[in-house]
């Protein structure tokens, strides 16, 4: 990737100061626009110093179409959509607009003690109850619902599995999908044509893989969750490389080839 590989380590940390805007307001009156709904792996500032979110390098693979980061650290599925943030979203969204979503960092944990961010275990609209008797809707429930609200206004939708935390950790780089991969294919299925599926996290498993323990292990300054700018530039282009790999209709808005990418298609 040719925008995205130049400049790495001390350059990529002063384009993140140029990164582009992370709310609705800073955003240019240039359409089409793509939003970013996700975590802190995805928003700008990651998940604290010496790290960076994915999202803030994906412009620089991009040309004609203003990138909207307004992933949020700590968000879920379910805390996103309670804070009515997909439905902000949804309000301003037109036709020929894309909308990324990528969660699953904060869904998990046990609802036994609730911390407002953990969802209710199920494939399909499942619901659970907490002790102070607040319904829990699934992640799927969660998403399927955002994205057809999305689409109905006229945007496409492109669900992304979450990347995954660091695979290179134990000195052997190893990757097994999370439940939410599978999640994310039944909310493509279940919003329909105007929504598409990546496996970012499989493609930045495998690009994991072929850099190496010693150069990933070096990607996640402070704990195994959050990358730092270099990783993060690696990481965006991995969802890219994903998006031309599947031919999804995001690809007409990509500088890049699938070539000028490293890895291989799924």
């Amino acid at each position: 990737m040719k925008q995205l590989i130049a400049g790495l380590g001390a350059a990529l940390a002063a384009v993140a100061s140029a990164a582009p805007a992370d709310n609705y307001e800073r955003a240019t009156a240039a359409t089409p626009k793509v939003y970013l709904a996700g975590d802190s792996t995805m928003a700008r500032g990651g998940g604290g110093a010496q790290t960076q979110g994915w999202g803030e390098y994906l412009a620089y693979s991009l040309q004609g179409i203003t990138v909207v980061n307004d992933a949020i650290a700590g968000r879920s599925a379910r805390s996103y959509s309670d804070e009515s943030r997909f439905t902000s979203m949804a309000d301003v969204v037109t036709t020929g607009d894309y909308v990324i979503v990528e969660f699953g960092h904060n869904d998990g944990g046990s609802l036994s003690v609730d911390n407002g961010r953990s969802d209710c275990v199920g494939s399909g609209s499942e619901t659970c109850t907490t002790a102070a008797g607040l319904v829990v809707q699934t992640y799927v429930t969660y998403l399927t619902n955002a994205a057809k609200a999305i689409i109905a206004n006229g945007a496409n939708v492109i669900i992304s599995s979450p990347t995954p935390d660091n695979t290179c950790e134990s000195g052997t780089c190893t990757y097994s999908p999370s439940r939410y991969t599978g999640y994310c294919k039944i909310v493509v299925q279940n919003a329909g044509a105007k929504a598409s599926f990546v496996d970012h996290g499989q493609y930045v498993a495998n690009e994991f893989a072929k850099l190496g323990a010693d150069v990933v292990n070096g990607y996640y300054p402070i704990d195994h969750t959050h990358t730092s700018p270099t990783g993060a530039n690696v990481v965006a282009a991995q969802f890219v490389k994903g998006v031309l790999c599947a031919n999804d209709s995001f690809a007409t808005h990509v500088k890049n080839t699938t070539a000028s990418i490293d890895g291989k298609c799924l």
